[in-house]
Order: structure tokens, then sequence, then C-alpha cells
């Protein structure tokens, strides 16, 4: 669900920035047309020359591995930036076009560097909010954090079902779905950026961070949660069917089952 969700932004980001740009009918129409050709270009290289790029990507050491792959998502992410792409979509195409053992040690050998990045990335993004923006627009935020929970916990409960998780593991699943807000951020800078309305950004802060605290309660109240509703008071043995993996780190999320008829497969 979360790489779909990446590849979803792929699309829609070019569109918010051909928007915001205000550029006319037949500009933005060549902007959108350019930005679909690019995106199209790059999916299929990575997909079906992938192994090419794997070949030349693969080194021996993990110094050389480090460089070949930072020096290519550079590479790429200003390409698709000139071509009126979002840096973001080319660099996360990169990491598609990557896979097997590869994509396994280039994950360990960037994970330092993500976590690196990530913060820098709130670090700067909180620089530009003011704190006494944020009680203004929290009731606001609250609305849309309810909203938000309500479907993300719905749509990991109705995926998880069709892979055969126990209600456990589809409210787990669900759960693991509400902390994520990366791409708030971004829409929301560049909303900022051109000027439509300076509240957009303390309204996405109070959004995330409303999410950022409620993902890890609801993580950890989901167990006990699905028990309660169930009346699952023994604990829940584990199945190997339809786990959740994170985006990173392709650990499993969500697959505690019990063997419940519950949890057979549905579809």
């Amino acid at each position: 669900m979360l790489v779909f969700e990446d590849l979803a932004m792929a699309a829609y980001l070019p569109i918010v920035t051909t928007l915001l740009a205000g550029a006319g009918l037949v500009a933005g129409a060549k902007t959108l047309a350019i930005a679909a050709a690019t995106i199209t270009v790059i999916l299929i290289v990575a997909l079906r020359w992938g192994r090419l790029v794997e070949r030349f990507v693969e080194s021996p050491t993990d110094e050389v591995l480090l460089l070949k792959v930072l020096g290519l998502t550079v590479l790429v992410a200003g390409l698709a930036q000139q071509l009126q792409v979002s840096a973001a979509v080319g660099a996360f195409l990169v990491g598609i076009a990557l896979s097997g053992p590869l994509a396994h040690s280039a994950r360990e050998v960037l994970t330092p560097l993500r976590d690196l990045f990530s913060a820098v990335f709130f670090v700067f993004f909180g620089l530009h909010t003011d704190p006494a923006e944020l009680p203004p627009v929290f009731g606001v935020a609250a609305l849309l954090a309810v909203a938000g929970i309500a479907t993300k916990l719905a749509t990991g409960w109705l995926a998880a079902r069709q892979a055969g998780v126990a209600p456990t593991g589809r409210l787990r699943a669900g759960a693991s779905l509400v902390p994520r807000g990366e791409f708030n951020i971004v829409i929301a800078g560049l909303a900022v950026s051109a000027g439509v309305n300076p509240r957009i950004g303390p309204l996405a802060a109070a959004y995330v961070l409303i999410l950022a605290i409620a993902g890890p309660l609801l993580a950890r109240c989901a167990e006990p949660l699905a028990r309660k509703l169930y009346h699952k008071h023994p604990p829940e043995k584990a199945i190997d069917d339809g786990p959740v993996r994170e985006r990173s780190g392709g650990r499993s999320d969500a697959g505690d089952d019990d063997p419940s008829p519950a949890a057979s497969p549905v579809g």
C-alpha cells in the first residue's frame, strides 16, 4: 500500500506543482505531458532493464556501492527536476530499479543516511513553523486527523482482510499507516512557496504532529483493543499470511493472526 501511495504521488505531485505555478491550459498540459512521459520512461527502464541498472551499481565494497547509489540517485533526481517532475519521485524510481540482494545491501548502507536526512528534513520544516501559529489551526487539524486516521484504519483493515489476516493483524495494519504523513509536508511546502495561503504550513505541521503522536499509541493499543472487541483473551498465534511491511526496513507490522474462522482468506 505504501508503494502504491508513492506511485500515486508520482503522478499527483506534477499536477499540484503545475496548478500552484498558475500555468495556463496549454502550458499546464505540456508540463503534465512531459512529467507523465518522464515517469513512464523511468518506470520502463526500472522494470524492464532493472538487471542492467543492478549490474552497473553492483560493487564488491560498501563504500563504492554507496557512492554509486547516491550518484545515480542525484543524477535521476536532477533530470526529473529539470523535466518538471519532483526530484523525490525520481529518487523513488531509482529505488524501484534496484531489487534482490543488491537492494538489501543498498538498504544497509543507506539506512544511516536515511535517518540523518529525515531528521534534517523535519528540522528544516520546523524552522519554518512558528509555534504561535499552531493553536489557531489546531481544531481544523484535529478534524483532518480524525478523518485521516479513520480512512487509514479502514484501508489497512480491508487490505489485511483480503490477505487472510485475523482481526488483530487487520487493526495493526491500519494503525501502521497512521503516522505516515511525509507527503503532507511536501504538498504544504509547495503551497506555501507558491503563496497560496501562509496558514497551510502550520496546518500541515499540526496535522502531522497529531498523527505522529496518535500512530504509536494506536499501534500499541491495537492488540488489546482487538482482543476486547472480539473477546480474544488468550494470545493469538501468528501465521505467515499477509504481512504488512514498512517502507524502509521490510519488517512485518501485521503478521500476528489466529486460526479462527475470521482469519480464513477472503478472495
